[in-house]
């Protein structure tokens, strides 16, 4: 089908749901085809976005000689700017296979080949373009993984760590962030945080805010107490904040 007989065809539907619209005055109606013009409107927009001919040679060495197969982390990254560049709220970039229990010694470091010269360029490709002042760049995951080996000791290439809630990192780059800073730490093992230590609702207490959200102003009632955004626990940490 091509987008003319689609665009058509889309048409034919809005002036139906017009009528039943004003019949009915349900606004579920209006929402539909509301749904339908934006997935018209993505759909259209895919073969312009993954074109990369218009990225300079620069802009794809700094991303990395992966940035033009796609599926790849870095290939994701360029498209993530490109999102970005054309006005997309949230992008998340996934890259999955960190959950190494048994094989650390060699999947740890693919893992950082993929994703480190992607990440970087992700984020200087947005200051470049003056939008990391209005992108919040986060990278990380749900947990860490424990300061110490887990499996057999006499087996080297099995060796794993397992998972670790208790001291784990992320990072975050533009979206009002102050740059180039540290905050909080762990103990001499890596096992606990014990200095300046963020709880995750204070992130999500801190990421609401940068987009503009007070996460104590939307409550609800259920089942007896109040909930909020961010639960019943979290502040922002402003410490973090330019």
């Amino acid at each position: 089908m091509t987008s003319t007989m689609k665009r058509a065809w889309l048409d034919d539907i809005a002036r139906i749901n017009e009528l039943k619209l004003r019949e009915s005055g349900d606004p579920e109606t209006a929402s539909r085809t509301a749904q339908y013009e934006m997935a018209f409107r993505m759909q259209t927009s895919v073969p312009e976005l993954t074109d990369f001919s218009s990225e300079t040679q620069q802009t794809l060495q700094m991303y990395g000689p992966d940035v033009t197969e796609p599926g790849t982390f870095a290939h994701n990254c360029l498209l993530a700017r490109r999102l970005v560049e054309r006005g997309t709220r949230f992008v998340q970039l996934m890259h999955a296979g960190w959950d190494q229990h048994n094989s650390i010694t060699t999947e740890l470091y693919s893992q950082c080949r993929d994703t480190d010269q992607p990440s970087a360029a992700l984020v200087r490709d947005l200051d470049r373009l003056g939008l990391l002042d209005e992108t919040l760049v986060i990278w990380g995951g749900e947990f860490g993984r424990t300061p110490f080996i887990q499996g057999d000791l006499g087996n080297r290439p099995r060796w794993g760590r397992d998972h670790h809630p208790y001291a784990f990192t992320i990072w975050m780059a533009g979206g009002g962030i102050r740059p180039g800073m540290n905050w909080g730490a762990s103990d001499e093992l890596g096992f606990n945080a014990v200095e300046n230590r963020v709880h995750v609702h204070d992130l999500q207490a801190t990421v609401l805010h940068q987009l503009g959200f007070d996460h104590e102003r939307l409550t609800y009632r259920f089942q007896g107490r109040q909930f909020r955004l961010t639960d019943v626990h979290g502040h922002v940490v402003q410490e973090i904040l330019s």
